[in-house]
């Protein structure tokens, strides 16, 4: 038997050996499991998986290798992935590189060999557990110094990770849904204007609102009411994003309650539904293992139509805490969890799961027709 290279460590003693690839070194997080068939790089590449490490269900990962204009972000933010099978040579056209490359250049740990489903049991029944991840070509490991930083993870309560995987400064988005044979869409001229405050947004999210033909300027987590309304906005996107909603609320909310409070149509996705619900007054809870996967089926309690939707939260909305004149539009038929909500008499809403990556494959894409007609609507009974 070859020696193992990597290894990963629970914070209760449990231990797994497997086959590294990669970057070689050290990282601490939460694990997670996706049961995405497809997608590992958009995962990869999602803001909201900052801080965690994510067990890949579905085994074939790495088979379609690596596309730039399929990256969500600018670089993988997920701290490293753990697969069961070795990721095999990349077989579609499209692909620029493979996977086990792509991560070593970009610093991150990949880990195959690995009973994922032993693991994603033990996730389900324990919870999200804090973990180590360690990729040593010489198999060289202490495992007691392992489990001891795993142990040493503070955990994603109270952790704001928004603030590290927001820009630093606006930019104006202006590319829109990809299609064949022409690609992106240039946005077009004279959209309404439309400022998206950046937690951690996927770039799939800011194409849709191009798509819908508005003018997107992004501007990061930390911008005040007045940074917003400076822009003359038409409306205001809250975008998904990592870490514990509470803690990034403490500097989000004040913003938001200033915004909705002028009236202006407003949509959250994924930490934005958490982030308005906060600024609405009602709570955030930790969940047992989250909601990470393109197969969540939704139900929309006003129409009962049932969604099928992509989702990646370990946080939840309660919707217990909901207050008067707030309503919950949409829940998990998972676990009955709430999924969205909108403010009565208000053109404000927000959804916790992923309108723009198409599971269903496009379900849910008409709520970004819905905000669109929101803004129309306000902008009509300006004139």
């Amino acid at each position: 038997m070859t020696r193992p290279t990597a290894c990963l460590a629970l914070a209760d003693g449990t231990v797994f050996m497997g086959r590294g690839f990669g970057a070689a070194g050290e990282t601490v997080a939460e694990l997670c499991f996706n049961t995405a068939m497809t997608g590992y790089q958009e995962i990869m590449t999602d803001p909201s998986y900052a801080g965690q490490v994510v067990t890949f269900t579905f085994p074939h990962v790495g088979n379609t290798g690596i596309t730039p204009e399929d990256d969500e972000t600018g670089d993988p933010v997920a701290e490293g992935m753990v697969v069961k099978w070795d990721p095999t040579e990349p077989s579609s056209w499209r692909a620029a590189r493979d996977l086990s490359g792509w991560l070593a250049a970009r610093g991150r740990i990949g880990m195959g060999g690995v009973d994922t489903r032993r693991l994603t049991r033990a996730i389900r029944q324990q919870g999200a557990p804090h973990v180590a991840l360690a990729h040593d070509p010489e198999g060289a490991f202490d495992i007691e110094a392992l489990v001891a930083k795993a142990r040493a993870f503070p955990g994603l309560v109270g952790m704001d990770l928004a603030r590290d995987v927001s820009t630093r400064q606006s930019y104006r988005w202006s590319e829109g849904k990809w299609g064949w044979p022409d690609g992106h869409v240039a946005a077009p001229e004279g959209g309404p204007r439309v400022v998206a405050v950046d937690y951690g947004a996927k770039r799939n999210i800011l194409r849709s609102l191009v798509h819908v033909g508005c003018d997107v300027t992004v501007l990061p987590a930390t911008a005040t009411a007045e940074d917003v309304l400076a822009l003359e906005p038409d409306g205001l996107f809250l975008s998904n994003g990592p870490g514990d909603p509470a803690a990034t609320g403490a500097y989000a909310v004040p913003m938001i309650r200033e915004v909705i409070e002028t009236g202006l149509p407003t949509f959250g996705i994924c930490l934005g539904h958490q982030m308005l619900a906060l600024a609405l007054g009602a709570g955030t809870v930790k969940m047992n293992h989250g909601h990470h996967g393109a197969n969540h089926p939704v139900k929309d309690l006003g129409t009962g139509k049932v969604e099928i939707t992509s989702m990646n939260h370990g946080f939840t909305v309660d919707a217990q805490t909901l207050p008067e004149g707030v309503t919950q539009t949409h829940v998990s038929l998972f676990d009955g969890t709430n999924c969205g909500l909108r403010v009565e008499g208000r053109p404000v809403f927000s959804v916790q799961y992923h309108p723009e990556a198409s599971p269903g494959p496009h379900d849910s894409a008409y709520l970004f027709d819905r905000f669109r007609d929101a803004i129309d609507a306000r902008r009509g009974a300006a004139r």
